[in-house]
């Protein structure tokens, strides 16, 4: 058995990310739970296949993954730290090879904004794909309640990465009665220039059309 599917079917590591995921929406963040962790892990093992990454390395990136966002039980603030930390301990207790402990938690460790690096194939592949992931159904407030990043979210009819010609393009298809295209910038610009930071890792472009608009 893989450890992406030991990890998945973990009754302790889902209750963290259930619980984390609970938090988040009693301060109004949009969704980051099961059905997220599960969205970027099949993402980033298709970019992974696409830049010929090993089954090892797939499988510890889908863990990563799965993981990713589990410092959020704790608190929003530095929650990849602390979420890494959270990680070396469930799987060291899983009797999990340290070699591949430390791939994790790098990758874990790395993916936040204010603190990511691309440092691996498997850290550029959480990156992108956990950046990527931009959609209606993640938002769970009421129209009163939104707020720019529901905005967006909710505006976001189609969405999918797309790769060609050596460029990966993240294809968006927004609806403008509910958020302009220059908000989505507003908020996730930073998360952007990452998408770019992690495409050169595999020695590719990131591009981003909005309502068939080359913008990147």
């Amino acid at each position: 058995m893989k450890l992406y599917d030991k990890v998945k079917n973990d009754k302790d590591i889902n209750t963290y990310i259930v619980e984390a995921d609970h938090y988040l929406e009693t301060i109004g963040y949009t969704e980051h739970g099961l059905g997220h962790v599960g969205i970027v892990a099949e993402n980033a093992k298709r970019i992974l296949l696409d830049n010929g990454a090993s089954d090892d390395e797939i499988d510890l990136a889908m863990v990563a993954c799965h993981l990713h966002d589990i410092g959020n039980s704790i608190n929003r603030v530095d929650h990849a730290h602390s979420g890494a930390i959270m990680a070396f301990r469930l799987l060291d207790k899983m009797g999990v090879d340290a070699s591949d402990i430390v791939k994790i938690i790098q990758a874990i460790g790395s993916h936040d904004e204010k603190s990511a690096n691309c440092v691996s194939k498997i850290s550029a592949a959480l990156i992108l794909a956990d950046k990527c992931d931009v959609r209606r159904s993640r938002v769970r407030c009421l129209e009163a309640d939104f707020d720019i990043h529901d905005r967006v979210n909710y505006s976001v009819t189609y969405s999918k990465l797309e790769l060609a010609e050596n460029k990966y393009t993240l294809n968006l298809v927004i609806d403008q009665e509910v958020s302009a295209i220059m908000d989505y910038f507003e908020i996730f610009l930073e998360r952007m220039r990452l998408c770019q930071q992690a495409c050169k890792y595999f020695d590719k472009e990131f591009g981003l059309v909005i309502n068939n608009l080359i913008l990147l």
